[in-house]
């Protein structure tokens, strides 16, 4: 019997243990949390042992915090439909062995960055944890409909700690990065929280939509999605990347406009969950379009301005 959930402890596999660590949500951290290295880098200039030393270092910490927010999101995770299967709700892991691993992740973050990376790497992604499992999880998830805009500083800062890892030193352009999936979050999360709506309703969970209504959370949506699209367009007009990158976030910014309002006034069942999956795709496409125009941009520069005949330096 496990006396931490009151069911009886089934079969552990590694696997359990590796669905503790959210594998798809680091996964997108860590594309995000490398690019910052790519782009904090000359171009070419790249430390594989920094690149390596800092995503492992990230990602367990990553991985810590998505643990302990399974831990304490366990009793409510066992009543909604999207998160009944996962290790703790089901008996396969003890909330005592999910606490062990959990600790043992953080330590092995801060030990990885402290000793190979950089303090301020380290410092940083230790509270980005602690933001994360302890601010936003028990505290603000629960507290306020605001829930993710307050808290989603958390979620929004692995560039920087890639940025970190190579310079040693918080930059303007390194916070731009997380300027942009902190604007991104909200409406990535709402409509998940849309197509989710009956889910938090049952745990009592104050989602936006569960507070002020589907119609209030699309408008809100609309408005956050105007938001990261301004946003995005702030590392061409600071020359911070070029041409390349310009074109990219204007069109899959247009295409996420798409998607939002097909939400907003198509009749679509599956229109929340399609723009959700659509937000994922959306940032990894722009950061990838960071790191080609970190490579590529001087090239078509040169080419644009050789093409129509325009005066370049």
């Amino acid at each position: 019997m496990n006396t931490d959930t009151g069911t009886t402890l089934k079969k552990t596999t590694w696997r359990d243990y590796f669905a503790l660590c959210k594998p798809k949500v680091v996964a997108l951290l860590l594309l995000t949390s490398v690019v910052g290295v790519v782009l904090a880098s000359p171009p070419g200039e790249i430390s594989l042992f920094i690149l390596i030393m800092s995503t492992l270092g990230i990602g367990l910490g990553s991985a810590a915090g998505a643990a302990i927010n399974q831990i304490v999101e366990r009793e409510s995770d066992a009543r909604m439909a999207r998160t009944e299967n996962r290790p703790l709700p089901q008996g396969r892991v003890s909330q005592k062995n999910a606490f062990i691993f959990a600790l043992l992740m953080a330590a092995a973050s801060v030990f990885v960055l402290t000793e190979w990376i950089n303090t301020i790497t380290a410092v940083l992604t230790f509270a980005s944890m602690i933001g994360y499992a302890v601010v936003y999880t028990m505290y603000l998830k629960k507290a306020t409909p605001q829930n993710i805009v307050i808290g989603g500083l958390a979620g929004a800062t692995p560039p920087l700690l890639g940025w970190t890892s190579v310079t040693g030193s918080i930059d303007p352009h390194g916070l731009l990065l997380v300027l942009i999936i902190y604007t991104w979050t909200p409406p990535h999360f709402w409509a998940l929280a849309i197509h989710r709506r009956d889910d938090y309703a049952k745990v009592n969970l104050p989602m936006l939509p569960v507070t002020h209504g589907i119609e209030f959370t699309k408008y809100s949506i609309l408005g956050y999605t105007i938001l990261m699209f301004m946003v995005t367009l702030l590392p061409y007009l600071a020359y911070m990347r070029g041409e390349i990158y310009l074109i990219s976030a204007v069109l899959l910014g247009l295409y996420f406009f798409y998607k939002v309002f097909m939400l907003m006034f198509s009749d679509r069942k599956n229109a929340a969950i399609s723009t959700f999956v659509y937000s994922i795709n959306y940032l990894m496409l722009l950061f990838i379009a960071m790191v080609v125009d970190h490579y590529f941009a001087a090239d078509v520069s040169q080419y644009l301005c050789a093409s129509f005949q325009f005066k370049c330096y």
